[in-house]
């Protein structure tokens, strides 16, 4: 727990006043009007710079030649099937990121639209795994105030009109529009998934007005938090001597990003609902036969406020009323005609036709007086269509139906709940803004991390198999010929019970439940049928409910560049988020991987790195992602190396599962998923080339690090390899398998004098055990594995003094040599206090390791530390004189600012640095007990360990791959 004031930010505190006065505030400070004391802030005015990418050296390149010609080759070759390669460094995108980013809209896992700082609509990710970054121009919200009579009249769109999306409109478009705002006295307030628009005197001088948007992310619940919906909550204030007339205006174009709204065939129509919700329907048919989208905007009529719609206007006028016209009916009567909601649906756009709609809310403003303005935008795309055949359900549908006119009860729904939304994110975000001994940097930024979750492509499904349409992959076809709920040839069915004596008796099994738990010798001991095009029976979980409560299915991208989902290495950082806020899902994510890890796919893959092939997954293997366009069914999109050789996968799979069932008391997930634990585990053994139970790395970069070259004993996985050990061995324990706990025991001892023997140097643990030039570096990550224990209530690896020191070193050396500790952690820093530049891995920062590497530091007590590391990546990336990252944080970037792969997962290990500062109760309660004392290693065990018959890797491709744990060839 944090003891004293940890203000270390250069600027202490972020007061709003600074960016709104105090009066401003006061008079906003109706119905949640006014911004919150802690939140991210930019003005409206505020420079969006274009973001630098990193760029290789020359020496890197001609290292990395053969590899990208091969990657070329594999996009192209991608490319021919109308599909996105997974890693394409390649292809451009259209629009250039720049620092504008902003809090993105809708719950989790129904697609995303992201909205800048400066309010325009942009990174469009409706589709899985496609991400449109160009704003959409179209879509705003303006402002018409008339006073005294009609003398005095003020219009603008509530957007500054610097745009560079603006040269691209005729006369009678957008460009027409007032584009009145200069941004100079408006500021943007953000802590997701809230945030705040005040507009001091723009662009009337005598009307405050403060925008909320507000999206229902809400810990704990499954049901709003999956909805994709949004709503902007216009609070106004009167300063001025007479009445306003005020009308609010949001239009919408029927697009989902790119040109996509020139395809032809979408329409608009209006709708009067429930409660005073009315608004307009936009249908938009999606290219290439993914599901059709249909949005609704709408607004809330009050006995104060009246809605009126205009269902089609295009930018031409060659068809509909051009946006010209609208823009002049509004400044004349800031209205439009009631006959509008009898207009029907519109006629199907023709190609290259830009539809749009517009929703305007009025109401009068007394003198000294306010009033509230309430409009909603929901985007109703019930299906998830993956490019090789796949469809399913999305979460949403499981409380809305699959119409996609359920966008309608989305929008009432949200104008009509998003007060108890409000109340339920303070409940929760409260004791955090309110401790007084919390940095206020960190504060905000531990909120707005949490971006990614809602941009970073989620998809979240209702938990149902597949409907199959058109073309499938073997793997749907396999789902349709599977009854769901039948019992399968499932691995929790094939493995022997413990016998009665070894069933342990220990307070930690809860409420005196079932004691029985499934045993798991090796993977060669399971049977899966073989299907005769190389694949597996459908991973048993896929037809069957998660547990006692179907919570659904889901995926995240490892970054909107990086297309795999769930890639497990990353979220191996990102889960604490999950973990801490939506435990459902975490444990669903790996019972996901927990099957996969014993499941096999034969067909074969050609790995990028070296040219070789092999099989897609290697049974026992920990796949590195859950797949790109058919998840679930074909994994490992990855193929630059081969990860069934990477040392850090099956290690990392022990340690979340082990943190996730300490952390949640979760029985019935320890004993289903103990299986595949103890094949990971198993697996392992091939990699111990000496018998002397520490595994080697194979001289390639076999582990997370994928460019950065590990020899023989590694600080990274070996640290990982000892702390699975002892969680596997205390997990063994605690599920009364006491054959596999006192042989992770024995294994751990083993192993872990190996390991300090070989790199313990008196004050770091060496990069690796090789002779290469660069195997005494530091290693920022090298306690990745002391974190993990650290953060599931394990007794620490080593001497306290050497994990202080080692941390100690870190912070000396990988910080503060770093511009005085302003950037995070480099990944690998010299002894003599340089840079490492064996590789372009080793000489970044990673944004997400820094933030591991910090709540490491905060588990060991070094606050000051832990602080100071990762203030680093807020000051860089999140403040005013930083890079300009906010809202997508990078994986990493280079000591000069420049940036790899935008908008990525691992950056929410920050959510660790909270969970060492607030363990959970199952965690902090837990009887302070080591439980690896209380192992009783036999000296038969004992024996036998002795007699382990060590297991090789195949040298080449030969060997059959479901005989891996027998191969000596």
């Amino acid at each position: 727990m944090v003891s004293g004031h940890l203000f270390h930010c250069r600027k202490n505190s972020w007061p709003p006043e600074e960016y709104v006065p105090r009066t401003a505030l006061q008079l906003l400070d109706l119905d949640g009007g006014s911004p919150p004391e802690q939140a991210w802030r930019r003005r409206l005015n505020s420079h969006a710079n274009i973001l630098k990418e990193f760029s290789v050296t020359f020496m890197e390149a001609m290292k990395m030649m053969t590899l990208g010609v091969r990657l070329w080759s594999y996009v192209r070759e991608e490319a021919s099937y109308g599909r996105k390669a997974p890693i394409d460094p390649f292809t451009r995108e259209r629009c250039k990121p720049s620092a504008s980013q902003g809090v993105p809209l809708g719950g989790m896992g129904s697609g995303s639209i992201s909205r800048g700082f400066r309010g325009e609509f942009k990174n469009w990710h409706i589709i899985p795994g496609l991400c449109e970054n160009s704003p959409v121009m179209e879509n705003q919200f303006s402002i018409f105030v008339t006073r005294d009579g009609g003398n005095k009249k003020y219009s603008s769109v509530l957007a500054p009109g610097h745009h560079e999306g603006l040269k691209n409109y005729s006369d009678s478009g957008i460009s027409s529009w007032d584009w009145n705002l200069s941004g100079q006295h408006s500021t943007y307030h953000a802590l997701f998934p809230r945030a705040w628009t005040v507009y001091d005197g723009e662009p009337d001088p005598d009307l405050k007005i403060s925008c909320r948007q507000i999206s229902p992310f809400i810990p704990h619940d499954y049901k709003d938090s999956s909805l994709p919906t949004s709503v902007f909550v216009y609070t106004l204030v009167n300063t001025g001597r007479d009445r306003a007339k005020v009308s609010l205006l949001m239009t919408w174009a029927n697009s989902i990003g790119g040109f996509s709204h020139h395809s032809g065939g979408h329409f608009n129509e209006p709708f009067i609902g429930d409660d005073g919700v009315s608004g307009v329907l936009l249908h938009h048919k999606t290219a290439k036969d993914n599901p059709p989208v249909t949005f609704a905007i709408a607004a809330c009529e009050t006995q104060n406020v009246s809605v009126t719609v205009l269902p089609v206007f295009g930018l031409s006028g060659e068809r509909h009323v051009s946006a010209k016209e609208m823009w002049g009916t509004m400044s004349k009567d800031g209205h439009f005609s009631r006959e509008n909601f009898n207009a029907g649906s519109s006629m199907p756009s023709c190609s290259g036709e830009t539809l749009c709609a517009a929703v305007t809310a009025s109401t009068w403003v007394e003198p000294h007086g306010r009033c509230t303005v309430a409009f909603a935008l929901a985007w109703s795309s019930p299906k998830v269509k993956f490019q090789k055949g796949c469809t399913y359900n999305r979460r949403y549908t499981e409380f809305y139906g699959t119409s996609e006119r359920s966008s309608i009860n989305l929008v009432h729904d949200a104008l009509t709940k998003y007060r108890l939304w409000e109340e339920e994110i303070e409940k929760w975000q409260d004791p955090i803004l309110k401790d007084d001994k919390l940095p206020e940097w960190y504060k905000f930024t531990l909120f707005n991390e949490l971006y990614f979750l809602v941009a970073g492509g989620t998809v979240w499904t209702d938990g149902q198999p597949p409907a199959i349409e058109g073309k499938s992959s073997p793997a749907c076809n396999q789902q349709k010929h599977s009854k769901r709920g039948a019992k399968s040839e499932s691995v929790k069915d094939s493995h022997v019970k413990p016998d009665a004596e070894q069933v342990s008796t220990g307070d930690d099994l809860p409420n005196c439940e079932e004691r029985s738990v499934s045993m798991y010798a090796a993977v060669h001991g399971s049977h899966m049928p073989e299907q005769t095009n190389g694949l597996q029976e459908p991973i048993p979980y896929l037809i069957s409910k998660d547990g006692p409560e179907n919570v659904g299915k889901f995926l995240y991208l490892e970054g909107v560049e990086y297309i795999m989902w769930n890639t497990y290495d990353v979220h191996f950082y990102a889960s604490f988020a999950l973990l801490d806020l939506f435990p459902k899902i975490e444990l669903s994510i790996q019972r996901d991987f927990a099957d996969a890890v014993l499941y096999e796919d034969r067909r074969r893959v050609k790995f990028l790195a070296d040219g070789t092939s092999g099989i897609r997954k290697v049974k026992g293997a920990v796949p590195h992602d859950l797949g790109t366009h058919d998840p679930w069914h074909e994994m490992n999109a990855y193929n630059i190396h081969d990860t069934s050789k990477w040392k850090d996968l099956n290690p990392k799979f022990v340690l979340q599962v082990y943190r996730d069932f300490a952390a949640t008391g979760d029985m019935a997930f320890g004993r289903d998923v103990w299986p595949a634990v103890c094949a990971a585990m198993d697996y392992m053994d091939q990699f111990d080339r000496d018998g002397d139970d520490m595994i080697e790395n194979d001289g390639f970069p076999d582990q997370t690090y994928d460019a950065w070259t590990v020899r023989g004993i590694s600080a990274y996985c070996g640290c990982l390899w000892l702390a699975a050990l002892q969680a596997a061995a205390t997990m063994a324990h605690r599920l009364g398998d006491r054959p596999y706990a006192e042989k992770y025991k024995l294994k751990f001892i083993k192993a872990k004098a190996v390991y300090e023997a070989k790199l313990w140097n008196g004050s770091y643990f060496n990069y690796d055990s090789g002779t290469s030039s660069n195997s005494l570096s530091i290693q920022a990550d090298q306690l990745a594995g002391q974190w993990y224990a650290a953060s599931s209530g394990l007794p620490p690896i080593f001497d306290e003094y050497k994990i202080r020191s080692a941390l100690q070193k870190i912070f000396e050396f990988n910080v503060m040599k770093v511009k005085g500790g302003r950037m995070g952690a480099v990944n690998g820093m010299t002894p003599k206090g340089k840079v490492d530049e064996t590789c372009m891995q080793s000489r970044e920062i990673w944004t997400g390791v820094t933030y591991g590497v910090a709540a490491n530091m905060l588990l060991h007590g070094m606050e000051h530390q832990g602080f100071i590391t990762a203030e680093g990546i807020f000051l860089a990336g999140w403040s005013e004189d930083g890079y300009g990252y906010w809202f997508q944080t990078p994986e990493g970037w280079t000591t000069d600012g420049h940036y790899r792969s935008l908008i990525y997962m691992r950056p929410l290990a920050i959510w660790a640095m909270q969970w060492a500062l607030s363990p959970p109760k199952a965690i902090l309660e837990a009887p302070k007990v080591n439980l690896m004392d209380r192992i009783h290693v036999s000296a038969q065990a004992a024996r036998a360990a002795s007699e382990i018959n060590v297991r090789k890797i195949a040298p080449d491709n030969r060997c059959i791959p479901s005989s891996t744990f027998q191969c000596e060839c």
